[in-house]
């Protein structure tokens, strides 16, 4: 053999490397896209950018009212969501039954009696019973934490009201949000075993303004049940001034709420079939169901709108992807993840046939990250994925995040989860609060994430790549709070 380069090839005998090595897969073969299916995702983008129908149907959802789950209310909703999958373009829509305890909410009203008379502002939380059908009054000791609480005596708060005063922190991710929740989801129960007839939060939330906000509780085996209530930042504070003179603080509480017989509603779920593997399925969507007090439209309208209306773009176009993209308007999430747990129950072990889930569920700030547990080969993917995403101002960031609550049944079975982060800064003002309505939504910033969305869900179901299996070490789902 000749070498017109005689030098250079003499080097590399002598380092001991071959004269022609194999060549390194390109990064269209590691991703397992090409050039027309990338063009195909930023045109999705950039019509979705120039305006999508995600603040009308988000509108739409809004104007049925709150949607507590098993509600009539809820059930026009399934029903909405079922035509308009239709009407926009799905090959194919089903409905999945969901049964659950069905809780209601009924009168509440909270006032401190002594020292200083004066109303409270509260709402009961989700799952709560009430006083018994006549008021409660008593003493209320004060604790800076649910740890603090969980620290007393056993028997140190017979015929009192336990109120825990931690103050949930701001952050653009939410991440205040995991160390206050335990407040609301487990303090009754830790209350009522140190003998508390009743128990006060400070609500889960960061507005200073005077709305309270609810969200779910639940009460451990074995364990008297006793009513638990979140009051306003303000009203917290309040408490805590009259406390510090070092008089009895005594509230009265007359609330009225629990649980009565089985609800149902479903899963609404909307199927654009794929070209070649239709029996395999990235998956995206939000809840359709809300709590009583706003019309839901941060939680979760939004998430049911931009996921919506990316399905429908992919829907429109004259070729579909590879495989299937489903879109689910999950039911019952506010009070226990009863759709999602159903759902990951009748796809069991068949989840392989799952190529990833994302989940919108944490309000309508712009998305400003990427964010995936999946196999390390699917990383080219995400990659050329994020390229697509980057003039949206979305950056691919390869550790932290985590599955949205209704994506976190199906990442326990093993399916590859995505993480579209939105910007939470101000989600916690608003969450859970009769404050949470439409005019909260910024039209630009949901088509934003729709074309997000539809670019990602689009280019998921085209790569030839598969995702494989999510890593067994997952992260914590994010503050999506909506549980």
């Amino acid at each position: 053999m000749r070498c017109a380069l005689r030098s250079l090839c003499g080097g590399l005998l002598l380092a001991g490397l071959p004269l022609f090595a194999p060549a390194l897969p390109t990064a269209e073969a590691a991703s397992g896209l090409d050039e027309a299916a990338l063009r195909t995702a930023e045109a999705l983008r950039d019509r979705a950018l120039a305006g999508s129908p995600a603040f009308a149907l988000a509108e739409e959802i809004t104007l049925i009212g709150p949607r507590l789950a098993g509600t009539e209310a809820d059930h026009r909703a399934v029903r909405w969501a079922e035509a308009r999958m239709r009407a926009l373009g799905f090959d194919r829509v089903a409905l999945q039954e969901v049964q659950f305890p069905f809780w209601q909410r009924g009168y509440e009203h909270g006032e401190i009696v002594a020292p200083a008379p004066q109303p409270l502002a509260l709402t009961l939380l989700g799952g709560s019973v009430g006083t018994g059908g006549r008021p409660l009054e008593a003493e209320v000791v004060a604790f800076d934490s649910l740890a603090a609480l969980e620290a007393a005596p056993e028997g140190s708060l017979d015929g009192k009201i336990a109120f825990i005063a931690y103050r949930m922190g701001r952050a653009r991710d939410g991440a205040g949000y995991g160390p206050a929740v335990g407040a609301r989801s487990n303090g009754a129960s830790v209350a009522a075993r140190k003998g508390a007839v009743a128990l006060l939060i400070r609500s889960i939330g960061t507005s200073s303004r005077r709305f309270a906000h609810t969200g779910q509780m639940r009460y451990a085996e074995g364990v008297p049940k006793i009513p638990a209530a979140a009051l306003s930042s303000p009203d917290a504070d309040q408490l805590l001034r009259l406390l510090a003179r070092g008089e009895a603080v005594r509230v009265r509480l007359d609330l009225v709420a629990g649980v009565g017989g089985t609800g149902r509603s479903w899963n609404v779920i909307g199927d654009v079939l794929g070209r070649e593997r239709p029996d395999e399925f990235v998956v995206i969507g939000g809840h359709l169901d809300s709590w009583d007090q706003g019309t839901g439209a941060l939680d979760d309208a939004a998430g049911v709108a931009i996921t919506l209306a990316a399905g429908a773009a992919i829907a429109a176009l004259p070729e579909r992807p590879r495989r299937s993209v489903r879109v689910i308007a999950w039911a019952s999430e506010e009070n226990g993840l009863w759709g999602a747990r159903e759902y990951a129950r009748s796809v069991g072990s068949r989840w392989p046939g799952h190529q990833v889930a994302a989940e919108s569920d944490f309000g309508a700030g712009r998305i400003y990250a990427l964010r995936a547990g999946a196999a390390p080969e699917a990383w080219p993917v995400l990659r050329a994925i994020g390229g697509v995403l980057s003039p949206l101002g979305i950056a691919v960031e390869e550790t932290g995040g985590g599955p949205g609550p209704d994506v976190g049944p199906l990442v326990a079975l093993g399916v590859p989860w995505a993480q579209l982060a939105q910007d939470g800064s101000d989600y916690f003002d608003f969450h859970h609060t009769p404050d949470d309505t439409l005019d909260k939504l910024e039209p630009a910033a949901l088509d934003q994430q729709v074309a997000a969305y539809a670019a990602f869900a689009y280019l998921a179901a085209e790569t030839s790549v598969d995702f494989g299996e999510a890593p067994k070490t997952a992260p914590s789902p994010p503050p999506a709070a909506s549980r």
